[in-house]
C-alpha cells in the first residue's frame, strides 16, 4: 500500500495510540493540539516520531473548518477522529469524501454511520433481522399521547412479568455516553420527562427522536468487536468485553475480555451459549447492512441469560484495546501478544482487504482494562481538576499503559486541562485466565504511584481504590 499522511483529530491516549499505528504502518501523520494540550503527550510523541512538522496548534478540536484547513495546508490524504468529537458524525465524513480535496475518512462509510447512528433506526434494522432487542418502540416517538400509552403499556408487561417496580427509560435516540437518558417509575412523571428529554434532544443533538423501551435492571453490559473491510462483505469479530463496572452516570471504568468466563464461573444460564449468539447476531448484522470498518455491538444481558441489542458504536471505542490483548491472528507472528486494532482499522480504511477469516482468530486468556482518572468516586464521581506531581508504575510483560501525563517518562508536573475529561491513562492487564488477571490488576494498582494537588491544594482525589475494590468481582453477575 503506497504511504499516506493521516490528520490525526483528536488528542490525549487515543491520539498517541493512532500516531504509533501510523508509524508501525508506514504512514505519515499531523497531529493538532489546542493550547489547553501544549504538554500532552501526544504533542510530546508526534515530536519524537514526526518531527516538529508533524504538529499543528488549532483553536478547537471540535471546529471542522479549522480541522479541514489544517489538512489542505500539509496535504493530508485521509483524517482519524479518534472516538468523540467527530467519531460519529457522519456529515463530518460526508464532507471529508465529498470536498474537493477529498479525504479517506478512518472509520464506517459516513451512510453506515447515520443509519446506524439512530438507535430507533438502529432497532428497527435489528428487529428486521430478527436481531433481539429491548421491548419498546422502533421508532422516534414526538406525540406526548403516544409515548404514554406506550409507557403504560411497558408498566402494564412489567406487572404481568411479576415485577413490582416497574421501570420505563427514555432516552434521546442520538444520545450516547449515558447522557439524554432518564428512568420513569410510574405515569405520573412519565409526561415531565418525556418533555424534558424531547427538549434535551433538540437543543444538544438536533434531533427531537425520543426511544421509549423497557428499562431492565440488573443487567450487564456486553459489546461485540467488529472488524469488516471497505465493501462490507467479509467481516470478523475480536471477541467479547464486559463493561458493566460504570460510575454513576453509566461511564465505563473497568472492562474485562471475555465478556463472561463460564471456565472460572458459575452462571445461572449459558454464558458459552450467550457469548455465541451476541458474536454471532452482530457479525450477521454487520454484513447485512454493509458495515465497512471497526465497530462495536453493545448489547445488556438479564440475569436469566436473556441478550437484546442495544446500539451499536459506528467508531474504534476506548476499550478496543482490551479486545485486542486476548485476540490472535494466524500466520500474524506480530499478533502473539495481541492484535493491534487501530492498526487494523487504518489498514481496513484504506482498502487493504481482512486477509483473514474467523477461523483465523483465536483468543488468548483474559483482559482487564482499568480507566485511571482524576474524579471522587465517594461523592458522585465527581471530577477533580488540579496538578499531578507522581505518576509511575513498574514496567511487566504482561501490562500495557497509554497515557497524556508526560510525568510517567519526564517527571515533569502536569496540570490537567479544564477544557475535558480529568482522564489520566487506561492500563490494560493480561492474564492467562481470571485468577491471574486478577492478581495482577491488583498487584498493578496497589504500587502505582500517582498523587498531586487539587485546586484548592488538597490531595488529589482518583478512583484507584474504586477500581481496586471492584477487581475481585469482575465478571460476576
Amino acid at each position: 500500500m503506497a504511504p499516506h499522511r493521516i490528520l490525526i483529530a483528536n488528542r490525549g491516549e487515543i491520539a498517541m495510540r493512532i500516531i504509533r499505528a501510523c508509524a508501525g504502518l508506514g504512514h505519515d501523520f499531523v497531529c493538532v493540539h489546542t493550547a489547553a494540550d501544549a504538554a500532552s503527550g501526544h504533542v510530546r510523541l508526534a515530536r519524537e516520531l514526526g518531527g516538529s512538522q508533524s504538529l499543528c496548534r488549532i483553536r478547537s478540536y471540535q471546529d471542522a473548518n479549522e480541522l479541514f484547513a489544517v489538512a489542505d495546508a500539509c496535504g493530508a490524504t485521509a483524517v482519524h477522529p479518534g472516538y468523540g468529537f467527530f467519531a460519529e458524525d457522519f456529515r463530518f465524513a460526508r464532507r471529508a469524501e465529498k470536498r474537493d480535496r477529498p479525504l479517506i475518512f478512518i472509520g464506517p462509510s459516513w451512510g453506515v454511520i447515520r443509519d446506524l447512528g439512530d438507535k430507533i433506526n438502529t432497532k428497527r434494522i435489528a428487529r428486521s433481522l430478527s436481531v433481539p432487542t429491548i421491548p419498546g418502540s422502533d421508532r422516534p416517538i414526538f406525540d406526548e399521547m403516544e409515548a404514554v400509552d406506550l409507557a403504560e403499556a411497558i408498566f402494564a408487561f412489567q406487572a404481568d412479568q411479576g415485577i413490582t417496580e416497574g421501570c420505563v427509560l427514555v432516552k434521546a435516540s442520538a444520545g450516547g455516553g449515558g447522557m439524554g437518558i432518564e428512568d420513569v417509575y410510574d405515569l405520573d412523571t412519565f409526561r415531565s420527562v418525556y418533555r424534558r428529554i424531547r427538549n434535551y434532544a433538540k437543543r444538544n443533538l438536533s434531533d427531537e427522536g425520543v426511544l421509549i423501551e423497557q428499562r431492565i435492571f440488573d443487567f450487564n453490559h456486553l459489546e461485540v468487536q467488529v472488524a469488516a473491510e471497505r465493501g462490507g462483505k467479509n467481516a470478523v469479530h475480536f471477541g467479547t468485553r464486559n463493561c458493566s463496572v460504570q460510575s454513576l452516570g453509566r461511564q465505563k471504568r473497568i472492562e474485562v475480555a471475555p465478556g463472561f468466563d463460564p471456565a472460572s464461573l458459575s452462571y445461572a444460564f449459558d454464558a458459552a451459549g450467550v457469548l455465541g449468539a451476541i458474536t454471532s447476531h452482530s457479525v450477521n448484522m454487520s454484513k447485512a447492512v454493509g458495515y465497512d470498518n471497526v465497530g462495536t455491538w453493545e448489547w445488556i444481558v438479564t440475569p436469566k441469560g436473556d441478550p437484546f441489542l442495544m446500539e451499536v458504536n459506528t467508531r474504534i471505542q476506548v476499550e478496543n484495546g482490551v479486545s485486542g490483548v486476548i485476540s490472535r491472528l494466524r500466520g500474524r507472528p506480530e499478533t502473539d501478544r495481541g492484535v493491534d486494532i487501530i492498526s487494523e482499522q487504518i489498514r481496513l480504511a484504506l482498502g487493504e482487504p481482512l486477509g483473514y477469516t474467523q477461523d483465523d482468530v483465536r483468543f488468548e486468556g483474559v483482559g482487564i482494562e482499568y480507566r485511571i482518572i482524576a474524579e471522587d468516586p465517594a461523592e458522585r464521581f465527581t471530577p477533580c481538576l488540579g496538578r499531578i506531581e507522581r505518576f509511575a508504575w513498574k514496567p511487566e510483560p504482561w501490562l500495557t499503559v497509554y497515557t497524556q501525563v508526560p510525568t510517567a517518562a519526564g517527571g515533569e508536573a502536569y496540570e490537567i486541562p479544564m477544557d475535558f475529561d480529568p482522564n489520566l491513562a487506561l492500563a490494560i492487564v493480561w492474564g492467562a485466565d481470571l485468577a491471574q488477571a486478577r492478581e495482577r490488576g491488583e498487584a498493578f494498582l496497589q504500587n502505582l504511584s500517582l498523587g498531586g494537588t487539587d485546586t484548592t491544594g488538597a490531595p488529589l482525589r482518583t478512583n484507584l481504590a474504586f477500581l481496586l475494590a471492584r477487581t475481585q468481582t469482575i465478571l460476576h453477575f
